[in-house]
């Protein structure tokens, strides 16, 4: 038949579907089992037998025996009409139909029309338990979706429910337990369907995998701490100032005269560059704070070697500034040091700024805040919480504007703008952290007055440039006080350190390597922060059903409005009256909570 030319009358397959030839040329007009003509390409059509076939429903089912056939021609070949004839005792388009049927199974023949294969007995008993097995597992699978269906698993459904953890955890892009459910295909649905099902509780927090950020502790080694010239500080009070609970403090203050000394953990020395711990640090950009756990860029050891006040004394490189009266930078020192710190929190420094020396160093942090203002700084001070996670439970506490904190906030600014202007000056190659001016300047005072100044503030960039940071009131600006946490903070450390030792330091292009090489990781793990403190928040909601609280409207598009609560740090949308102002206080009770959607509901009062 491979030879034979399609005409009309002939029975033939197309896509798998029997045809008869209506009329034949270089399209092939055929008639399907709907009845309704169809042209089609030639090659598109193959004879199953020359007909002629008046009329499909003549195709009945034949009375023969192909297992009897297939036992005499196990292990080899023949075409169609043969095994037909064989089977059927006759060739017949109902007979070609019936055992083509057969070859389309592919149980005990496989093949064309001209070749088919009758395959061995060990081939058709291999498929036999490849087909139970099939069977087996539709039926388990068809359990396994009904049981999901009435919110109910079995401890045997684990390897389904470990599809939807990945598809919950960003691990893979689709789901075919959720379209199996007719649910649509989304990590949120994932989520959503894990927490009715009981297999995820509200602690689970899918963010920092669905956004590829490393949960891991580091544990790569550090280097020694090098035996090398140090300037003693030790004689100088210094103070670790934090919040309570602090794992990681890596800056201190202390004053010698009217000179403020910023003094920083010295994580260069443990981490030099292209180290083991550096690559590491410089793959995660920065620690990764949520509010069930910390997840480092450095081993926890850095932290326990380095953490000021962690020890009697601790290893710094300690900044000397010099301000004039009028809160102007007017020298810099920078000196690998021994310093003897002692840990402390905002809320006794708040108690204690009539003491020495916190009554003067406050005095030059003012004087430095007034400068920057009168060069258009920025400041905007939304309400900030501290978000705890204890045994599940979850509580929130509003973090308090005390004044040591703005003291301790400008002494860094103040460290940040001393090493950028050190570096500038020696032409030292820096990650120097500029911010491009708003188009138009204003000075917030109220809540939505600083929600909409910060909608128009545009982004902070690292760039081997130097240039103004507008944000701050700053010529120019480098982070420079927090190596333990950012990366890019360690690169400064690394840069200085080699500079003051007299070796050579990296150039302009390895700088900015380091700076995309983080700025690639450090927006993934800043988004799971932000996403996971939304999920706790939602947590604390959740737990705190009754809640009822006030918020601010902060921003309002016709009878839409943006609201913030204060006490939860936390932004919401939902409809208001009209003639509602701006800043008005907005009473609201809480009427729902959706975790994988991360929406919380409220109505006001």
């Amino acid at each position: 038949m491979p030879d034979t030319p399609i005409s009309q009358g002939n029975f033939v397959l197309y896509k798998q579907r029997p045809a008869r030839v209506l009329q034949a040329g270089e399209r092939v007009e055929i008639e399907l089992e709907e009845g309704k003509p169809v042209k089609v390409r030639a090659k598109d059509v193959v004879l199953l037998h020359p007909g002629p076939l008046e009329r499909l429903s003549d195709l009945k089912p034949q009375e023969g025996d192909l297992e009897t056939a297939w036992e005499l021609l196990a292990g080899d070949t023949t075409s169609l009409a043969e095994l037909a004839e064989l089977a059927f005792g006759d060739f017949t388009p109902a007979t070609a139909w019936e055992t083509w049927r057969h070859v389309a199974d592919g149980l005990h023949f496989r093949g064309t029309p001209e070749a088919v294969e009758a395959r061995t007995p060990e081939a058709v008993e291999q498929e036999r338990q490849a087909r139970a097995a099939r069977a087996a597992e539709k039926e388990a699978w068809d359990a396994f979706i009904a049981r999901v269906r009435e919110g109910q698993t079995e401890p045997e459904d684990e390897r389904y429910l470990k599809e939807l953890d990945d598809r919950a955890n960003g691990q893979r892009p689709d789901s075919r337990i959720l379209r199996a459910l007719g649910i649509a295909d989304s990590p949120e649905k994932a989520h959503d369907l894990l927490l009715k099902l009981g297999r995820w509780d509200h602690a689970a927090n899918p963010y920092p995998p669905r956004l590829g950020v490393a949960l891991n502790q580091p544990a790569s080694d550090l280097i020694e701490l090098p035996d090398e010239s140090r300037q003693d500080l030790t004689h100088l009070p210094a103070f670790a100032i934090d919040d309570e609970g602090n794992q990681d403090p890596d800056d201190a203050l202390s004053l010698d005269g009217n000179r403020l000394w910023v003094h920083v953990a010295d994580v260069a020395a443990l981490v030099p560059p292209d180290s083991e711990a550096d690559l590491e640090a410089r793959a995660r950009g920065a620690n990764l704070y949520l509010p069930e756990s910390t997840v480092t860029m450095l081993p926890p050891e850095a932290t326990r070697q380095l953490g000021l006040g962690l020890s009697e004394v601790s290893p710094a490189l300690s900044f000397g500034l010099d301000l004039s009266d009028e809160g102007e930078l007017v020298d810099v020192e920078v000196v690998p040091s021994w310093v003897r710190v002692t840990r402390t929190t905002y809320a006794e420094v708040s108690q204690r700024l009539d003491e020495e020396p916190f009554k003067t160093m406050y005095h030059l942090a003012q004087l430095s805040e007034e400068r920057r203002v009168q060069e258009e700084a920025i400041s905007i001070e939304l309400p900030e919480v501290k978000i705890l996670v204890h045994d599940g439970q979850v509580s929130i506490e509003p973090l308090q504007p005390l004044p040591s904190r703005m003291l301790v906030s400008e002494a860094m600014v103040l460290a940040g703008e001393a090493v950028a202007r050190f570096a500038l000056e020696r032409g030292l190659p820096f990650p120097f952290t500029t911010q491009p001016p708003p188009d138009t300047f204003e000075r917030p005072t109220t809540l939505a007055e600083m929600f909409a100044v910060r909608k128009t503030l545009k982004r902070s960039q690292q760039t081997s440039i130097p240039a103004p940071h507008a944000g701050l009131g700053l010529e120019v600006y480098a982070r420079a006080t927090s190596p333990l946490r950012r990366y890019l903070d360690l690169v400064v450390h690394q840069q200085l350190r080699a500079f003051l030792r007299g070796e050579n330091t990296l150039g302009e292009e390895e700088v900015m390597e380091r700076v995309g090489a983080a700025e690639a990781v450090t927006g993934g793990a800043r988004q799971a922060e932000r996403l996971a403190r939304r999920h706790w928040t939602l947590v604390y909601l959740l737990q705190h059903p009754n809640w009822r609280g006030t918020g601010v409207l902060v921003d309002k598009r016709g009878t839409r409005g943006t609201v913030l609560i204060p006490e939860l740090s936390l932004e919401i949308q939902l409809p208001v009256p009209e003639d509602m102002l701006l800043d008005a206080n907005v009473p609201l009770i809480l009427t729902g909570v959706s975790l994988a959607e991360l929406e919380a509901h409220f109505r006001i009062e």
